[in-house]
């Protein structure tokens, strides 16, 4: 006799929307065993052209075009967003040990973002490592976001100590 099993759905991990923890005030307060990181954003600028019709075409009386039309182009640039600095919680310097470092990189190595050997120093191709995990998620520095290290799982949360 055959009987059908049922698998648990499993819910694939949050990802972190690191964009949410930004702080636009400077600096802000933090206590003891707190450290903050800051970045500058850029400014976006969308640049509009549009076409705008100079003179209409011209037609004979057999309905053939003489004269095309003309078309002229202004172009014309706008801040969507001003240039600011944020801030964000981050892994204290005390915490970025070699070991906790060479779990970075074997993190970020498990996820394609890094693909050189672990050297327990958080060094230029582990800093655009940490960029492009972050990026997806809302915060484009190469600095390691308190956020972003729990997700990978190199620093506890508030739920591991329970």
């Amino acid at each position: 006799m055959l009987v059908a099993c049922q698998t648990a759905a499993v819910e694939p991990p949050s990802r972190a929307q690191l964009a949410d923890e930004l702080v636009r005030q400077s600096p802000p307060d933090g206590g003891d065993g707190i450290c903050w990181a800051t970045e500058v954003t850029p400014a976006i600028i969308e640049t509009v052209t549009e076409q705008a019709l100079a003179t209409r075409e011209v037609r004979d009386t057999a309905g053939q075009i003489t004269t095309p039309a003309s078309f002229h182009s202004t172009t014309r640039q706008r801040i969507v967003q001003d240039r600011e600095e944020v801030w964000f919680r981050a892994p204290c310097p005390d915490e970025m040990t070699v070991e906790v470092v060479s779990t970075l990189q074997r993190a970020l190595k498990a996820r394609g973002l890094y693909r050189r050997a672990l050297t327990g120093t958080f060094d230029q191709p582990t800093a655009e490592a940490v960029r492009r995990f972050q990026v997806e998620r809302g915060l484009d520095s190469p600095q390691l976001s308190l956020a972003a290290a729990q997700e990978l799982g190199i620093i506890s949360t508030a739920l591991d100590a329970i």
